[in-house]
C-alpha cells in the first residue's frame, strides 16, 4: 500500500479541525443554558453517560444539577427535563415553545419528500379527528380490533401448548389493526405482500438510536441499523401501491378508510404530498410500541401468576367466556384496567420520551434555551415518582387502585407524553391494549417453560426499554 501523500494528510487535518471548530461552536451555544457536565468536542458527554441505560444516567445527573440540565450527545445539545412539575410547566404551560419536532437524523436519510404538505397543526388535527371518527356508520375501530383479536386467538390455539416467542404474533396483530384502519382491510398472517415488522433484535434498535446521536459516524459503519432504510423503502412502496388503488376508485362522498380521507383532505387544501410519510409514522409507532407493551405485559403476568389469576376472575365475573370483551366493560373491571396501566407505567417503554425541540429562543425559568435545541422530557422520572407510586420499581396494580378497589386515575401517568406533541395514537393504543389483553386472558392461561421466579423482566435499555425475547406457553381455558 502506498503511503499517504502530504496533500491527503493536510486535507484530513483541515477537515478534522473544521469538524472540531463546528462542534465546539455549536456546543458553546448562547445565553444562559441550564447547567450540566463538561462536554468534549465532537463526542459530547458520551464517555460520561451510561449508554446502556441513559435513563439511569439522567437520574444521577438530576441529583447533581437539578430538574433541568444540559448534556451533549455527540455535538447535539440536549436540554433534559426531569419530574412531573417540570414537564407540565414546559409541555403544557409553555406548550407552543416546546412543540417542535426533535432532531432525528435517521428520518432525514429516508427518500426525499417532495410537494407541499398541510401545516403540522392542521395535519395533527385532521389525523386525530379521522382516527377518532373513522368507521362511523361502518365498521368501528373497536370492531376492527376485536376482529383481529379473534384471529390472534386462533393463531395462539395453533401453538398446541408448545413454547413459542410471541413477538411476531403480536407484531402481526397490531400491524393488522393499523392496516384495517388505513387500508380498509386486514391481511392474512401468511400473506407475502403484507410486510409486518420483522422480529428485530435489541441490537437493531440500539444501533438505530445511536445513529440519531452520531449520524456522520454511523452512516459509514455497517450494522443492523442499516436495515431500517430498506424497511422504510419497502413500506413506502407498499403504501404508494395502495394509495394508487384508492385514488383510482375514490368516491369523495363516501370515504372507505384513512387513505380515502387523506386524499380528500389534501385535494381540498390544494396539497400534493404523498401520504406515505404520515402512514409510515402511523405504522412505525402504532405497531411497535403497542406490540412491545403487550409483549412486556404477557411476560409480567407469567412472572406474577397471582395477578393473572385475579384478572381471570374479573373477566369471568364481568364478561364471562361466551361474550367478546368490549370497551363498555372497562369501567366494570377496575383491577384489569389497573393492570393495563401498571404494565405501561412499569415498563416505561420510552423513558426519555420522544425528542422535541424549542420553536424559538425560549426563556424557561431562569434559563435561555436557544431555538432548535433538542428537548428530552424524561417520562420515566414521572412514571417512577416514588411519592405518587410507592416502591415504583415493583410491579403492583395497586398503584392504580384506591382503598376500596376502585380504579384511581393519576396525573403522573403519561406513557404517551403530554402536550402538543403527545402521541397521536394514544386513544387507539389504549383500546388495543385493553381489548387484546383481555381477549387473550379470557381464552388462555399463560405459562412459562421456566420457574416464574427465574423470569428476568429487565429490559435492554438505551433511549427505549426494549423487551427481551422469551418463550411463552398458552393453555386454553
Amino acid at each position: 500500500m502506498e503511503p499517504l501523500g502530504a496533500t491527503t494528510i493536510f486535507l484530513a487535518v483541515c477537515i478534522s479541525c473544521l469538524l472540531f471548530l463546528s462542534a465546539w461552536k455549536k456546543m458553546s451555544g448562547s445565553g444562559k443554558l441550564p447547567p450540566g457536565p463538561v462536554a468534549f468536542p465532537i463526542i459530547g458527554n458520551a464517555l460520561q453517560l451510561n449508554m446502556k441505560n441513559l435513563s439511569q444516567s439522567m437520574c444521577e445527573l438530576r441529583e447533581k444539577y437539578g430538574p433541568i440540565f444540559t448534556i451533549y450527545l455527540g455535538s447535539e445539545r440536549v436540554v433534559v427535563l426531569y419530574g412531573q412539575e417540570t414537564l407540565k410547566e414546559a409541555l403544557i404551560d409553555q406548550g407552543d415553545e416546546f412543540s417542535d419536532r426533535g432532531h432525528m437524523p435517521v428520518f432525514e436519510r429516508l427518500p426525499n419528500k417532495k410537494g407541499k404538505f398541510p401545516p403540522w397543526k392542521q395535519l395533527r388535527r385532521f389525523t386525530l379527528t379521522t382516527l377518532r371518527d373513522f368507521g362511523m356508520g361502518k365498521k368501528s375501530t373497536e370492531e376492527r380490533i376485536l376482529e383481529e383479536a379473534h384471529f390472534l386467538v386462533e393463531r395462539l390455539k395453533n401453538t398446541h401448548g408448545r413454547p413459542f416467542d410471541p413477538t411476531l404474533f403480536l407484531n402481526h396483530a397490531t400491524s393488522n389493526v393499523i392496516c384495517s384502519i388505513v387500508f380498509g382491510d386486514r391481511f392474512d398472517y401468511e400473506d407475502k405482500n403484507f410486510s409486518a415488522q420483522e422480529n428485530q433484535d435489541v441490537f437493531f434498535f440500539q444501533s438505530l438510536q445511536l445513529y440519531n446521536f452520531f449520524p456522520t459516524l454511523m452512516h459509514y459503519i455497517p450494522g443492523p441499523h442499516q436495515r431500517i432504510f430498506k424497511h422504510f423503502e419497502e413500506l413506502r412502496k407498499f403504501v404508494l401501491e395502495r394509495v394508487e388503488m384508492h385514488r383510482e376508485s375514490l368516491e369523495p362522498s363516501c370515504p372507505r378508510d384513512f387513505i380515502d380521507a387523506f386524499l380528500i383532505k389534501v385535494k381540498h387544501v390544494g396539497a400534493s404530498r404523498s401520504p406515505s410519510p404520515l402512514l409510515g409514522s402511523l405504522f412505525f409507532a402504532g405497531t411497535g410500541t403497542t406490540s412491545d407493551t403487550l409483549k412486556c405485559g404477557l411476560k409480567l403476568l407469567m412472572k406474577y401468576p397471582e395477578i393473572e389469576e385475579k384478572v381471570h376472575v374479573e373477566i369471568d365475573r364481568v364478561i364471562g367466556r361466551s361474550r367478546s370483551p368490549c370497551m363498555a366493560y372497562r369501567s366494570q373491571m377496575p383491577y384489569t384496567d389497573a393492570v393495563v396501566h401498571e404494565i405501561q407505567r412499569f415498563i416505561s417503554l420510552a423513558p426519555l420520551g420522544v425528542p422535541r425541540a424549542v420553536t424559538k429562543d425560549t426563556r424557561f425559568r431562569q434559563y435561555i434555551i436557544p431555538k432548535g435545541t433538542t428537548i428530552f422530557p424524561v417520562l420515566q422520572s414521572v412514571l417512577y415518582d416514588s411519592k405518587e407510586f410507592p416502591n415504583p420499581e415493583q410491579f403492583n396494580p395497586g398503584h392504580f387502585l384506591d382503598e376500596n378497589g376502585a380504579f384511581k386515575k393519576s396525573d403522573f401517568f403519561m406513557p404517551f407524553s403530554i402536550g402538543k406533541r403527545s402521541c397521536l395514537g394514544e386513544a387507539l393504543a389504549r383500546m388495543e391494549l385493553f381489548l387484546l389483553l383481555t381477549t387473550i386472558l379470557q381464552n388462555f392461561i399463560l405459562k412459562s417453560p421456566i420457574d416464574p421466579k427465574d423470569i428476568d423482566i429487565t429490559p435492554m435499555s438505551f433511549t427505549s426499554n426494549i423487551p427481551v425475547s422469551y418463550q411463552l406457553i398458552v393453555i386454553p381455558r
